[in-house]
């Protein structure tokens, strides 16, 4: 029986983009996102569950929502 590996979603940020407003550090429930340095917003993936949330707050809609591997 193959046993299929099942798909995740997480969010992940244009950093070219990024204005490190801080909107979607504020919105994650999780405390999954920082402001690096003051120049971009990381996602810390091993908490982010891909709500969404975060990508609906942000006003530069650099972030988006992708399913992965996990």
């Amino acid at each position: 029986m193959e046993v299929k590996a099942r798909k995740r979603r997480k969010a992940f940020v244009d950093t070219e983009l990024c204005v490190a407003c801080g909107c979607c550090q504020k919105t994650c429930p999780l405390g999954a996102i920082e402001i690096w340095k003051g120049i971009m917003a990381r996602i810390d993936h091993e908490k982010c569950v891909g709500c969404g949330k975060c990508a609906g707050e942000c006003p530069a809609t650099v972030i988006a929502i992708r399913e992965v591997d996990g």
